[in-house]
């Protein structure tokens, strides 16, 4: 076969109409071989070349005679030294960091190990076997596709509301979606489970992790799966378990049109991306692709003894983002999945561990630095789950402008606040209005607070206010896994019961807790099945569970209709009143020169809260006035009002007699839009001379126009 010296740039193998260039990083290596398989069933390759020319420490050679659909492998040569971090064998065939398709998965077998599995020497043994067998291989793909008018909706930040789903999960037991679609990227373009976000009302689905990933064989072992997919091991490639037909070559045509439909509804894509480890694990991990390539480059090791790794991610390893090419791997991925694939943003998991230049998060690191100047991703959506497993790793309120962060602070503390914790009142006001002690200071908006109640990692809606504890036996791990303080409540049983009083309970919290989430200034972001009351059983870790634990339970829908109304109707809301989506945060202070505040704090009865009440142990309601001017102007320069405002908060177990307001922009009287204890509630009044009924555990939500200005 004929091989030509070829580019060194682009990594990865690339089709050029008529050839294929492979490139390939690795500063220590003594020899790279491409080794190309004829199909997924072969044993061994069926040809061996050694890559001719290296350039910048990137193996690289030109194969005029290649096509798009040929599989291959890399064996990659250098030194066996794990105490030193060098881990090179090549009896191991190694998958393209950059591969953009995985033609065959990994099957699991002790040949995959750099190590004789079983050995008392454990990794700083040698394991000679090959493991072409056994190995995954990558796919050389022709990247074209008609996107025709495609646009992303861009929707601005402090109009997104985001639904957290697993296309799997979400699509698996859906009715209206045809069969051979379920579980699949199809599947979520399909017009039933388009309908269904449409009628919500959310305006960005937040995808759990669609990159390849493996299956740990800690859990292959158990006969278990990694259904969340957090343990990732191709960066370019789309997932082939969610393609409607199970060909490599299919998938990323599949989720490409699946964006093109989503955006053609007007709802973007986030794709939830995790760069702070691989698949390959601890020293103990198999030898799959990095490892193999370059073992000291890729990985963070320890400085006493590189045979260690350092490991902010809990799962065994952490990415070396001090290295360059490292740099460039996480950046040319983003960017593929922009620029090729037309995603909108990403979340990054355990974002804090790519913050780490040496030991410290560092909040000016360079990965964030090549974000900032970056044309494409400085343009998309950017959210950090602002945290990791390491010292220092909660990060919450520090990273840098430009992006947005899951806001772990917002969740424990409306958890804590409705369950009925004291002394969480001034908190949950700062909370509810964006978050300022957080994000003000680096000159970030409210908008920068994605706010959450739920997500994917922990309980359900359902089961926080049904569970005490958690419950993650069938997890196989003797129920050690997963949180231990969820601040939840069963209010009088644990888990599922048939007693009226419990149930009207737990409803009526978890209407405050959507509430809540709605009503406050920052990005909602709801959990797929909340709005219909998805219960994982008290699972707050299902992360091994690939069945009907974890897949959204659509035969919900009909059984809590009301429950699914109620969450459109505050999605409504919140799309209706801009008091409610501000770019800016309070002032505290006079609007437009006015004696008239942007926002009130008040007591029950009606005053204006000052001083030590916020600090009462025993204090459990107040209300939040809001003016509907928001001092704001829409893109031609229009002023931009709504209706004033008023939530009622009792998260106390008595009822209160809530006093109009003295303070505040009050009109005559204002009607009612949403009362947790009334649900179907209309037409209810609150005016100067009845003190409003606040039922115990309730939030109460009033409306009324502000006088028109006169216009000189």
């Amino acid at each position: 076969m004929r091989v030509w010296a070829g580019r060194p740039y682009p990594l990865g193998a690339n089709w050029d109409g008529a050839g294929v260039n492979f490139a390939l990083f690795s500063e220590n290596a003594t020899k790279v071989e491409l080794c190309l398989f004829d199909s997924g069933d072969s044993l061994s390759e069926s040809s061996r070349i050694e890559l001719p020319e290296q350039t910048d420490q990137v193996w690289h050679g030109y194969f005029p005679e290649l096509r798009p659909g040929q599989l291959y492998g890399y064996r990659v040569y250098g030194p066996y030294d794990p105490v030193h971090g060098m881990r090179f064998n090549s009896n191991k065939l190694l998958l393209d960091p950059y591969a953009k398709a995985i033609g065959r998965d990994l099957y699991w077998h002790d040949s995959v190990f750099g190590y004789e599995v079983g050995s008392k020497n454990e990794d700083l043994s040698f394991d000679a076997r090959d493991s072409a067998p056994y190995a995954p291989l990558a796919l050389v793909v022709e990247e074209a596709y008609t996107w025709g008018d495609d646009r992303s909706p861009r929707t601005p930040w402090h109009n997104t509301i985001i639904y957290e789903l697993h296309v799997k999960g979400f699509t698996q037991l859906m009715p209206g979606v045809p069969d051979k679609l379920r579980g699949t990227y199809a599947g979520l373009a399909s017009a039933a489970a388009i309908d269904h976000l449409k009628k919500l009302g959310v305006t960005a689905v937040e995808l759990m992790p669609i990159h390849h990933h493996v299956d740990e064989h800690g859990l292959h072992l158990r006969g278990k799966t990694n259904y969340w997919g957090y343990n990732t091991l191709a960066y370019f490639a789309p997932s082939v378990r969610f393609s409607s037909v199970r060909h490599p070559l299919f998938a990323a045509h599949e989720f490409k049109s699946m964006v093109r439909t989503l955006h053609a509804s007007g709802i973007e894509v986030i794709l939830d991306v995790v760069y702070n480890h691989t698949a390959e694990g601890n020293q103990l991990g198999p030898t799959l692709s990095l490892r193999g390539i370059d073992n000291t480059a890729y990985y963070r090791l320890t400085g006493d003894n590189s045979r260690y790794y350092m490991d902010f991610s809990g799962c065994g390893n952490t990415l070396n983002m001090r290295h360059p090419r490292v740099l460039q791997l996480v950046m040319d991925s983003l960017r593929y999945w922009v620029t090729e694939m037309h995603v909108d943003g990403f979340r990054f998991d355990l974002a804090s561990a790519l913050a780490r230049e040496l030991y410290e998060v560092d909040k000016l690191g360079a990965f964030f630095d090549i974000i900032h100047q970056d044309p494409v991703l400085s343009r998309v959506k950017l959210i950090a789950e602002p945290w990791d497993v390491g010292p220092g790793g909660y990060q919450v309120g520090n990273f840098p402008t430009g992006w947005t962060e899951w806001n772990g602070k917002y969740r424990d503390c409306m958890r804590r606040f409705w369950r009925g914790d004291g002394g969480t009142i001034g908190e949950t006001a700062t909370r509810l209005t964006g978050s300022s002690d957080l994000y003000a200071h680096s000159g970030r908006r409210p908008y920068a607070s994605v706010n959450f109640i739920t997500c994917h990692d922990g309980f359900t809606l359902h089961d926080l206010v049904s569970y005490e504890h958690k419950h993650n036996e069938a997890n196989g791990e003797d129920n050690r896994d997963g949180a231990n303080d969820n601040h939840s409540s069963g209010y009088g049983a644990e888990g599922e019961t048939s007693d009226p009083a419990i149930n009207r309970v737990r409803m009526r919290q978890m209407r405050n807790l959507m509430g809540t989430l709605l009503l406050s200034q920052g990005v909602p972001m709801i959990y797929s099945g909340d709005e219909i009351g998805q219960t994982q059983r008290g699972n707050n870790n299902a992360y091994c569970h690939d069945n009907s634990l974890s897949w959204v339970d659509w035969s919900l829908l009909e059984k809590e209709k009301d429950w699914f109304e109620f969450v459109r109707k505050l999605i409504k809301i919140r799309k209706s009143q801009p008091a409610l989506r501000r770019r800016r945060f309070f002032s505290g202070q006079g609007i437009r020169g006015e004696n008239v505040k942007d926002v009130y704090w008040l007591s029950s009865e009606g005053h204006e809260i000052s001083g030590d009440y916020w600090n009462h142990d025993s204090v459990r309601c107040f209300g939040m006035l809001m003016a509907g001017d928001v001092e704001e102007f829409d893109e031609v320069g229009n002023a931009i009002r709504g209706d004033n405002l008023l939530v009622l908060f009792n998260a106390g177990t008595t009822p209160v007699s809530f006093q109009y307001p003295v303070a505040g922009p009050a009109g005559p009287s204002m009607d009612l839009m949403i009362d947790t204890a009334r649900p179907h509630a209309v037409h209810v009044a609150f005016d100067a001379v009845h003190p409003y009924p606040l039922e115990d555990r309730s939030l109460a939500l009033f409306r009324w126009k502000p006088a028109t200005p006169e216009i000189s």
